[in-house]
């Protein structure tokens, strides 16, 4: 799968094409779509159940155990402890069914949610689904404790994914859990 991902996107990348490969992008400032999504925890998660209590972090990947999504998801549960020093709920996301994400969660030591949109809707929503080879484009939301999204970051390393993030969240202002006023 990996190898026939590379290849449309390099193919729609020569043909000019990768405008068509997403729908309409969400825009700073936006109320995303609404969600609600089972993870690799066991739980559901509805995107609006966080609005004005915290903020939120999805990190949507291409595909399980895939090299890139196996180092982001290890840098990201290398450093969970350090992030969860934000007021933030952070999730990565794919389009993989739950079972693969669940398998994937336990092989890279993700102590945190991985959501699963196996039918790829949300994906579509929120503009990261590349329908030619039906996977998530590596695309990393920020959203504030209004609901409202604060910053898209479409250049993703994998392998410094987590100090990038957290990086971020101190750019974007999110406060540190027990930090004082």
């Amino acid at each position: 799968m990996t190898r026939l991902f590379r290849l449309a996107a390099a193919l729609l990348a020569g043909l000019g094409l990768t405008a068509l490969t997403t729908a309409d992008p969400l825009q700073v400032g936006e109320l995303p779509p609404d969600f609600t999504l089972e993870a690799s925890d066991g739980q559901r998660y509805t995107l609006s159940d966080f609005r004005d209590r915290q903020a939120v972090v999805i990190a949507w990947y291409p595909k399980a155990f895939t090299r890139g999504c196996t180092i982001e998801c290890k840098s990201l549960a290398e450093h969970s402890e350090s992030i969860r020093q934000y007021d933030v709920r952070f999730f990565m996301a794919s389009v993989d069914p739950l079972e693969d994400n669940q398998r994937f969660a336990e092989a890279t030591g993700a102590d945190f949610p991985l959501l699963s949109d196996p039918d790829r809707s949300v994906a579509k929503e929120w503009g990261v689904l590349i329908p030619v080879v039906g996977v998530a484009r590596r695309h990393t939301f920020y959203i504030d404790r209004d609901g409202r999204l604060l910053k898209i970051d479409r250049k993703i390393n994998p392998a410094t994914a987590a100090e990038d993030m957290m990086a971020t969240l101190d750019e974007l202002g999110i406060p540190r859990r027990n930090a004082e006023p």
